[in-house]
């Protein structure tokens, strides 16, 4: 069942991912407040054996990490299977005045006509001669928000009200208003396909007591809310991209071995959780994914575990707020999860006036993944100190820290494209 109900005032307020009025009582901004900290080691086993091989990594040290993610911060994945059935593809060759392909296909999860759904929005080069790779990421608006392609099906799950949202339901005048972070015909002339979907599809962004979305569909007899250690709305999010991406291997246009994650703000935080747990996807980037996403969460600055469990505590699984006036109690930090995308290429990035999301711990925190990329035999950042604003760096892990504010960018994208290129060899559509 799809809910009508109003959002908590919070959530508008911070719909994009950013603190949009007054900051909290308390946030800190000033770097000799940070206070001291000691991360844990990510190459430290339980049982106290230092990781020094791969095959260690791979068999007993990732699958500790894992776990703890999952049991402490975001909530284990349910394991149960749920049906997925697909509908017919809608296919235009004509899309974006004959420069596209157009795909859009409706993932139905479960078995009840009336249960959750994923509308999948696919773009494909029209000039390209045999697979490519493509770019998935989740959308904040509707799939008719990243353009204005009038053939683009209108959003139909629940959207906050916004600019062409009427009583929470899209209309024509939602389309494009996310376009700018979404430089569709951009990434199509690079050579790569840009899959989307909307993220409220999979589960509501607010707190409904999981009563919505795909979480009912893996409750046990009696069960009406996730334990303390399952998923929360991240954790759905990410299955959700998963399940995108069992469906763009079976697109014979998409080379399904190169396909790239992106996510920005909270949408970063899930790109990360879905690539650390998946390991099919062969690239991932956060872009200002602050607190909970690439920020070192023992960083006293800007956002903080108790600002997530006070205002999203339906993000993260209940056990997290254990740790919301103990950080230092965390079992685990951020550069853990950054390392857990190893060795494929990751891809990190902040923005100069985006204080809340913590540009310095972002970086840090990519620094201190490098020790598992070593592992690996793969370079990393290449750089010991934050780069100046506007100068990319990095190997195998990407950084930049882009002037302005919060948000995802026409720079930002030819960052990203140029990574892409140097760690999948896309070759130009044209």
């Amino acid at each position: 069942m799809r809910s009508t109900q109003a959002v908590p005032l919070l959530f508008g307020l911070a719909l994009a991912g950013s603190w949009t009025l007054a900051d909290p009582p308390g946030v800190n901004y000033d770097e000799s407040r940070v206070g001291r900290y000691t991360l844990p080691d990510p190459l430290l086993c339980a049982d106290g054996r230092n990781v020094t091989d791969r095959a260690t990594w791979q068999r007993v040290r990732r699958g500790e990490l894992l776990g703890l993610f999952g049991s402490q911060v975001y909530g284990r994945t349910p394991a149960k299977p749920v049906a997925v059935h697909a509908g017919e593809p809608r296919v235009d060759r004509d899309a974006l005045g004959g420069r596209a392909v157009r795909e859009q296909v409706t993932l139905r999860f479960g078995d009840a006509p009336s249960g959750p759904f994923l509308d999948l929005l696919v773009y494909l080069p029209r000039q390209a001669r045999g697979p490519v790779p493509a770019f998935l990421g989740l959308n904040f608006d509707g799939n008719q928000a990243v353009s204005n392609d009038p053939g683009i099906a209108l959003a139909r799950s629940w959207l906050d009200e916004g600019k062409g949202v009427v009583d929470h339901r899209a209309t024509d005048a939602a389309r494009g208003i996310e376009a700018s972070r979404w430089p569709i015909e951009t990434i199509l002339g690079r050579g790569y396909a840009v899959a989307t979907a909307y993220y409220g599809d999979i589960d509501p962004d607010f707190d409904d007591g999981f009563q919505n979305g795909i979480h009912p569909l893996f409750y046990r007899p009696g069960q009406s809310r996730p334990d303390a250690d399952e998923w929360g709305s991240i954790g759905a999010w990410a299955w959700g991209l998963s399940r995108a991406l069992d469906w763009l291997q079976k697109d014979p246009a998409i080379d399904a071995k190169r396909v790239a994650l992106i996510g920005h703000s909270r949408l970063g935080k899930t790109a990360l959780w879905a690539a650390a747990q998946d390991e099919r996807f062969a690239l991932v980037v956060s872009n200002d994914s602050g607190e909970g996403g690439a920020a070192l969460a023992r960083r006293n600055y800007g956002e903080t575990v108790a600002d997530l469990n006070r205002v999203f505590p339906h993000w993260f699984c209940a056990n997290y707020r254990r740790y919301a006036n103990d950080v230092a109690a965390l079992p685990v930090d951020q550069h853990e999860l950054l390392a857990l995308v190893a060795p494929r290429p990751l891809y990190v990035a902040s923005a100069s006036e985006d204080r809340w999301a913590d540009p310095l711990g972002e970086f840090l925190a990519a620094k201190a993944a490098q020790s598992v990329y070593r592992l690996f035999g793969k370079d990393g950042l290449g750089v010991d100190r934050q780069p100046p604003a506007d100068t990319p760096v990095g190997r195998t892990i990407g950084y930049h820290l882009r002037s302005g504010k919060h948000d995802l960018t026409a720079w930002d994208w030819e960052r990203y494209l140029d990574f892409a290129d140097r760690q999948l060899a896309a070759k130009p559509a044209r």
